[in-house]
């Protein structure tokens, strides 16, 4: 067999380990920054050091030398790389020719070196000076009808300081259209938890982990897309805290795990057993689980049993009588079809609840990315209430975001929804009058491309078009538009599928240092747990051609507002005078922020919850209620099964690093599909078996991915996955939570199909 083959086989190490240890190896040898990378990497996470590109999850107090893990080192070494896309690359291959290549071919060549320009007459990009790149913005967004045929996209990696000037740019040009990376995962938070609680965020921090007496971790796998969570999972396993796992898809670090910074456990080759009990949900019933624990709960009580927290609920809640006639209208035979588990299992989970004093709930997109995972939230929010579970050390809401800075981007002004209170902030600050109508998330954003309202689009980051639902109707609204401008420090995807006009305009990123006029400048990241930190890079910019985000940010505001009264050009040199007008914007949480960021590990947010305060209209914390046991509607066909799509271990959201999934145990491929053993057999089919996917929908639009392979894996029975994004053309763009915006790709309806003869 070639080394290239595909390959299947089940992995029985424990994650982590001696094998993120060679990984890490690996992918610093394959970049080939072994001496520079690894310099870096004592430099991530560090005080007077740059925070991780990857994921949200907060670090700890840096006692630790090594405060990165696996991916995070595969993300700052493909940032590091030694490779180089320059001018001659882009003479040599035209767009069509690298429209046919793969994300991970793409993403292989290196870092951007300088502006370019697409010319449709010879179909390559071409070198373009700064100016007039900006010039050519500038131009485009005057020649609109209207400010809101321009849609400004953000990725999560965007610095505070970057998104909020972003946020000031944008609605002085006149719109609130900021589809955003948050659209497509974390939304259903930011919609859902105010109306609960009063904040659209998590209220755990990292120390509470120490002092939870259970922790519950549903729909997320926190060793592929948060590794640094499994520090505390481990810690917190070590010392009998139950850690109950909720999945469709049993996931290899939270069934063992070794830690790699343990030198005891590395020497023996041991490890942790972390899930104390694996709860195997069907796709789709999450909701039915969290119904019947509740429902143990009011039959407990009702017996006669202290279950509840009486006087939190009396003196800090509202809505406890109608949740309490939703789940007595449940019935047991009802809830276990809907969850796909036995009643004995819900009974247990519901027992490690009620007895625990202290509860942690994290959640993943595997609750948020369903057509209720707004109100889906909520309902953990409801069982964290009937407990007193805010505001007390060990206990609250945790939801584990993906990208680095995606919820301090909506802290500091990216929101297509903004509040009053925040735009009468803006013009008191700025002194201009903003728009108050609502913007455009991501999914109304390509709506309005197909329909041939939007015009521009601007992507501060991220690789907008493969990240999107519906893959070929959104390459076709792409292509529609006037202009496309990506903002990037690698080529993607969203370079090849473009406008009439399209830019490429390269970034320093976030591992490496700025120096202005004013000296050197840092930004600030907000981790998911709402602390807030410095970031500093040391490494040397890969081409003297890139500027930072906020300069191209700037530049691009002076060339399309002349008459602004805003000195934007100051910006570009000093951060210090951006922090002091985020302060002035957000005075209640950013006050004094240029004095309290220089604390080595930052600050912390205030978040009302902790302090079991509720900004709520009533100011109260809600008890919701969400009838009935399904958050996404039902599909009439026997047939159907619920596709989820996921990453693999070798992949942070769209940036492909291998085609290797090594603790699915899949190598050398990426167009599969996991699926259990039972469906299988009930279908006829084989494991190994070529198949298609079908969507099944009625909306005159046919969807259908071929040549998946068939693996035989433990999902739950009715469930599949497969991979993001080579799977999202079976998302429909109208299959979506109307609350958030949130594309529901964790609930696909879907059928097997015969590959095409």
């Amino acid at each position: 067999m070639s080394a290239d083959a595909p390959r299947y086989r089940i992995y029985t190490s424990p994650a982590g380990g001696w094998g993120a240890a060679a990984a890490t190896a690996k992918v610093l040898m394959e970049q080939s920054v072994v001496t520079k990378g690894s310099r870096a990497l004592l430099a991530m996470n560090q005080p007077g050091g740059f925070k991780c590109p990857s994921c949200a999850f907060p670090d700890a107090t840096c006692t630790k030398k090594l405060e990165f893990c696996e991916n995070g080192a595969k993300a700052l070494a493909h940032e590091a790389t030694k490779f180089r896309v320059t001018r001659e690359f882009f003479a040599e291959h035209s767009v069509s020719e690298l429209m046919g290549q793969s994300d991970y071919w793409l993403e292989m060549q290196g870092r951007l070196t300088e502006p370019m320009r697409y010319d449709p007459a010879s179909d390559h990009y071409v070198p373009v000076s700064w100016d007039d790149a900006f010039a050519l913005i500038g131009r485009h967004l005057h020649a609109l009808d209207s400010p809101h045929h321009a849609e400004f996209y953000t990725s999560g990696r965007t610095a505070n300081e970057t998104a909020f000037l972003y946020s000031i740019f944008v609605r002085e040009y006149g719109t609130n259209n900021f589809p955003d990376c948050s659209n497509m995962c974390h939304e259903p938070t930011s919609r859902g938890l105010p109306p609960s609680i009063g904040i659209g965020k998590g209220t755990v921090v990292l120390d509470d982990f120490e002092h939870a007496e259970a922790i519950f971790l549903i729909g997320h796998n926190a060793g592929t897309n948060a590794p640094r969570m499994m520090t505390p999972l481990v810690e917190a396993r070590k010392r009998g805290a139950p850690i109950v796992a909720v999945n469709p898809m049993p996931e290899r670090a939270l069934v063992r795990f070794t830690e790699p910074q343990d030198i005891v456990q590395m020497a023996t080759f041991g490890s942790t057993e972390v899930t104390s009990e694996f709860v195997h949900i069907k796709i789709g019933g999450d909701l039915a689980l969290i119904k019947g624990m509740m429902k143990v709960m009011f039959e407990r009580d009702a017996a006669g049993e202290a279950v509840f927290d009486q006087g939190f609920i009396s003196e800090h809640t509202e809505g406890f009588a109608a949740l309490r006639a939703d789940i007595a209208a449940q019935d047991w035979p009802a809830i276990v079809a809907a969850s796909g588990l036995d009643e004995a299992q819900i009974r247990r989970c519901a027992d490690i609840y009620i007895r625990s004093n202290a509860t942690i709930i994290c959640y993943g997109m595997g609750v948020t990315q369903h057509q209720q995972g707004s109100q889906l939230v909520q309902q953990i929010a409801n069982l964290l209430l009937l407990k007193g579970n805010f505001g007390k050390p060990g206990a609250g809401i945790s939801p584990i975001r993906g990208h680095s800075n995606v919820q301090g981007d909506r802290t500091v002004g990216i929101d297509e929804r903004p509040s009053q209170a925040y735009l009468d902030k803006v013009r008191e600050v700025f002194g201009f009058e903003p728009p108050r109508d609502h913007g455009h998330h991501t999914v109304e954003s390509i709506e309005a491309m197909l329909n041939g309202s939007a015009k521009v689009f601007i992507g501060l980051g991220g690789n907008f078009v493969r990240a999107v639902p519906d893959t070929d109707r959104s390459y076709d609204a792409m292509r529609q538009l006037d202009l496309t401008v990506g903002i990037a420090t690698k080529l993607n995807r969203g370079h090849l599928v473009h406008g009439k006009d399209a830019l490429i305009l390269p970034v320093i990123a976030r591992s490496e240092r700025i120096e202005t006029a004013a000296g050197e400048q840092f930004v600030t990241i907000e981790d998911s747990m709402s602390n807030v930190t410095a970031s500093r890079g040391v490494l040397d910019p890969p081409s003297e051609h890139l500027l930072t985000e906020t300069e191209i940010v700037c530049r691009m505001a002076l060339a399309t507002l002349p008459n602004s009264k805003i000195d934007w050009a100051s910006y570009i040199d000093d951060y210090s005078l951006i922090r002091d007008k985020i302060a002035a914007v957000y005075p209640s949480i950013y006050e004094g922020f240029s004095e309290r960021i220089k604390a080595p590990l930052g600050f912390h947010l205030d978040i009302p919850p902790r302090r079991r305060a509720w900004a709520t209209p009533n100011g109260k914390a809600n008890f919701l209620v969400l009838p009935g046991l399904a958050v996404n509607a039902p599909v009439d066909d026997p047939s159907m099964l619920r596709l989820a799509t996921v990453r693999s271990h070798d992949q942070f959201n769209t940036t492909i690093y291998s085609y290797n999934d090594r603790y699915r145990g899949v190598y050398n491929d990426r167009m599969v599909l996991f699926m259990n053993a039972d469906d299988i057999a009930d279908r006829g089919l084989e494991t190994g078996a070529k198949v298609a996917l079908e969507t099944i929908i009625d909306d005159g639009v046919v969807r259908r991915v071929e040549g998946l392979t068939i693996i035989d894996y433990p999902m739950s029975r009715g469930s599949v996955a497969g991979y993001y994004p080579e799977l999202n053309p079976l998302l429909p763009l109208g299959h979506y939570d109307k609350t958030s915006g949130c594309p529901a790709a964790k609930a696909i309806p879907v059928r097997v199909a015969p590959m095409a003869a």
